[in-house]
């Protein structure tokens, strides 16, 4: 019996290639020689019998057994008397009669937890989309030339409701996108969403790969967030988490009694520091689930990109391991995971071919090359990479007092050594808010107003160096506190008029980023960035060019990381002509001291930083000042 099965799809499973396995494996309702019921799918190579158990046999296994299709170990079976929504599992019996109890690793939503159960699907639960505009204008999205500024968000810890419950999908619909939308972000990253069993992991420990999270709801309540946010112009971007799993009894772990999504090489397999299990990245069948995985939830969800987690921990054998503890070396000796390597290739090289606008995005803290190279000319394959350095260095160089940053000018400048040497994207993220690190407003030194200005400083600064921007929830509101997973975000905050401040400047900057193709058009391009002065480390005054694909589209950006303010200071300009102040992280409604430069700035003909003119202005304190030439702002205008 095939249960509409084909031996291609089977084979292909078996050859790691199989990359819509979903569709072949886990529970469907089909019809079948005529007769509709449910179909049951698995692979259990080591499994001596496998039954199917749950409501609708009082989890008695024997009225419902699985028939083994290929030596390789799938596993099938029809049922008339199952309906949908109803909880399941494999009942898998081990050669040695040990019997296990394991949720479906296809299953397409899972128990509310604590409990542990997949669920068959509806007979019906088929969704009408209406983002067809969406995706018909993604057909000419070019990510690299777009302005892409992410706001990364916990769904559980947004808002709650009083009684403390989570939002649903639905009213995180009718509350977060219209609250994004008018925040000006372009994009909403989403903490991964695969079910997990421990809250507090965020999603970061998945049991469920194919199952949206029941936490805030079913699964055609997600597509109607998704949906939503697609009419509303925002894409949608998810974590997603192929590194490792959770180590629970009724999931992945020893699946048939045996080592089978894991590595039987307990050194390989165990993350010590995490507490979870690595993927057997060299298994064939293992490949399937996974780009299967990556690319059902863009094609079943319309998810637009992937941030792919802890990319590090999967390519080197020794990622969390001290010094002095028992090392992995490869064939070749060498301390890099060479499967997981393949693995990140094939994953890229699939999805691009399946669904080419995808933004596949590396969470990567290693310094290894051509991450976002194509694979044909030796990189991975990825079309964005985090750039950890930059975030690092920036907030190691933001806590130092002012008058101490000119001993550690280079971590300002650092960035700009290899900014083009991947396609960046630069985070300020949840990783840096939490543990102990403190929240970013508190990162930053001097009294309250030295403070909020230069978190007002750290925000220009991010979104005028090249390379797209993502900022966790909470920043907009600049918390003092950080990141509190079990509560809701201090929206109180807005009631005190320098977290209002911040509230506004995040939108104003937002709209000013999305608003002038200098800052994004050539992230990419070393043609779209210039030095005017990165040595003034005296003063700790930089000064830099931003250009659009236009000749004439050029932003002069000036930052001052002292509470000095600087009167005539020269900059040197391009062109002869009349310049005007045309943003100010300064001004009074956003908390600053209003020291702007109101009146027009005309060039005078003299050289200055190596520019045939220069312009004199006022530069205020903790603050980034931002001029266009005069005839730019009119035809803007």
């Amino acid at each position: 019996m095939n249960y509409n099965i084909s031996e291609q799809d089977i084979y292909l499973f078996h050859q790691g290639t199989n990359y819509e396995s979903y569709k072949m494996m886990g529970c469907h309702f089909i019809e079948w020689e005529g007769v509709k019921g449910y179909r049951f799918a698995v692979w259990a190579p080591n499994a001596k019998q496998i039954n199917i158990v749950g409501d609708f046999n009082q989890w008695d296994g024997k009225s419902h057994p699985l028939e083994r299709l290929t030596e390789q170990g799938v596993w099938a079976g029809f049922f008339t008397d199952v309906t949908g929504s109803l909880p399941y599992k494999y009942e898998i019996i081990t050669p040695e009669n040990q019997i296990l109890l394991k949720s479906d690793p296809y299953a397409f939503q899972s128990e509310l937890r604590p409990n542990t159960a997949s669920l068959t699907p509806k007979k019906d639960s088929t969704y009408t989309w209406n983002d067809h505009a969406w995706k018909q204008s993604k057909k000419s999205f070019d990510a690299y030339s777009s302005p892409i500024s992410i706001y990364e968000v916990h769904l559980g810890s947004w808002k709650k409701q009083d009684s403390g419950e989570f939002y649903t999908y639905i009213e995180l619909a009718e509350e977060l996108i219209p609250y994004v939308k008018s925040m000006g972000y372009t994009h909403i990253e989403l903490l991964p969403l695969a079910e997990h069993p421990f809250d507090l992991s965020w999603g970061y420990q998945i049991t469920g790969y194919y199952a949206v999270t029941s936490r805030y709801g079913p699964r055609h309540e997600f597509k109607h967030f998704v949906d939503q946010c697609h009419q509303n112009q925002i894409g949608v971007i998810m974590d997603w988490v192929p590194g490792h799993f959770c180590k629970d009894d009724f999931a992945l772990r020893r699946f048939d009694g045996e080592p089978l999504y894991e590595y039987a090489d307990p050194l390989k397999a165990d993350k010590r520091t995490w507490g979870t299990l690595a993927f057997d990245f060299g298994r064939p069948e293992v490949q399937s689930f996974l780009v299967s995985n990556a690319l059902f939830w863009l094609q079943e969800y319309h998810i637009d990109g992937i941030r792919v987690d802890a990319v590090a921990s999967m390519l080197y054998l020794n990622f969390d391991r001290q010094d002095g503890e028992e090392r992995i070396k490869n064939s070749y000796g060498g301390e890099e995971n060479l499967e997981a390597y393949a693995f990140i290739r094939k994953l890229n090289e699939v999805i691009f071919s399946y669904e080419p606008q995808t933004l596949m995005m590396a969470e990567d803290s290693s310094d290894l090359p051509l991450v976002t190279s194509p694979t044909y000319s030796g990189g991975l394959g990825f079309n964005f990479k985090w750039n950890m350095g930059w975030m690092n260095d920036m907030l190691t160089f933001m806590k130092k007092v002012p008058i101490h940053r000119k001993w550690h000018h280079n971590l300002l400048t650092f960035s700009f050594m290899y900014t083009h040497s991947e396609n960046f994207l630069l985070p300020l993220s949840h990783d840096e808010v939490v543990h102990g690190k403190k929240s970013l407003l508190d990162k930053m030194p001097g009294d309250m107003w030295q403070q909020f200005a230069n978190l007002r400083l750290l925000y220009g600064y991010m979104m005028t160096h090249p390379g797209k921007k993502l900022l966790f929830m909470g920043g907009e509101l600049a918390q003092y506190a950080e990141w509190k997973d079990k509560e809701e975000l201090d929206w109180h905050l807005l009631d005190y008029p320098f977290h209002q401040g911040i509230f506004q400047y995040v939108k104003a900057l937002n709209l000013f980023y999305t608003s002038n193709p200098e800052l994004y058009e050539l992230d990419h391009d070393p043609a779209g960035f210039e030095w005017i002065d990165p040595h003034n480390i005296d003063q700790s005054i930089i000064a830099f060019r931003r250009r659009g694909k236009k000749q004439d589209q050029e932003l002069i950006i000036v930052c001052n990381f002292t509470p000095e303010i600087r009167y005539d200071y020269k900059i040197g300009v391009p062109i002869p002509g009349t310049y005007q102040e045309v943003f100010n992280s300064d001004q009074e409604k956003f908390g600053g001291s209003n020291q702007l430069n109101s009146n027009n700035h005309f060039s005078f003909q003299e050289k200055w930083h190596g520019l045939p003119q220069h312009i004199k202005i006022k530069i205020p304190p903790l603050a980034i000042a931002i001029f266009k030439y005069k005839k730019d702002v009119e035809e803007a205008l």
